[in-house]
């Protein structure tokens, strides 16, 4: 039995904390912010509400932060060298998106869009370094956060009205969701001990 090595180790607590950091914050965000929806809002709004803007940047921020450092030590342990350029950029767009907040819309969403664009790459991406049902689970989080980000943006910009009963803000939270979901059993399947056969 072989069983994880360092660096997959605190990769996995790393993308584990990742997640449940923030849809805690989102959370609590949503339940804080006065006449917040989440079927109208978008998840940016609580980044320029004065009772959540502190929480929700800061948060946004730590999650782009862990997605870096996360993806650093999974590419010490598999060796990938995909790995560290598609975790930076999108830790990249999650910070840009906490510094630069929705008030400033040109670049917030041009760091917004990286950032679901390459949640989502990323949990395709990983399906190649896992086996079992993840591998399958892995791919379709991918798949369901980027058509919903096409129909979030064919809606956005009036080409046609996608959102559906979920609305604005429920559209924008498929996007992010399934990801983040993915990311915590990626953490957990990272920290498990496993047989030398993968």
């Amino acid at each position: 039995m072989r069983r994880t090595n360092n660096s997959q180790m605190i990769a996995g607590v790393l993308l584990f904390l990742l997640p449940v950091q923030f849809m805690i914050a989102l959370m609590a965000g949503a339940a804080m912010a006065p006449g917040y929806s989440i079927n109208i809002n978008a998840i940016s709004d609580l980044g320029v509400t004065g009772a959540t803007a502190w929480l929700f940047n800061s948060s946004l921020f730590l999650a782009g932060l862990l997605n870096v450092i996360g993806g650093y030590f999974l590419y010490r342990s598999y060796g990938r060298g995909w790995i560290l350029p598609v975790f930076v950029l999108t830790g990249a767009g999650a910070m840009g998106a906490a510094v630069f907040t929705l008030d400033i819309p040109g670049i917030h969403g041009l760091f917004a869009l990286a950032a679901f664009v390459f949640f989502n790459v990323e949990a395709i991406a990983c399906a190649s370094l896992v086996r079992g049902p993840l591998k399958a689970i892995s791919i379709i989080a991918g798949i369901v956060g980027l058509v919903f980000l096409v129909t979030h943006a064919a809606s956005d910009f009036g080409i046609m009205s996608l959102y559906g009963p979920i609305g604005h803000g429920g559209s924008e939270r498929m996007i992010v969701y399934p990801a983040l979901l993915w990311l915590a059993g990626f953490g957990g399947y990272l920290m498990v001990p496993f047989g030398a056969k993968r």
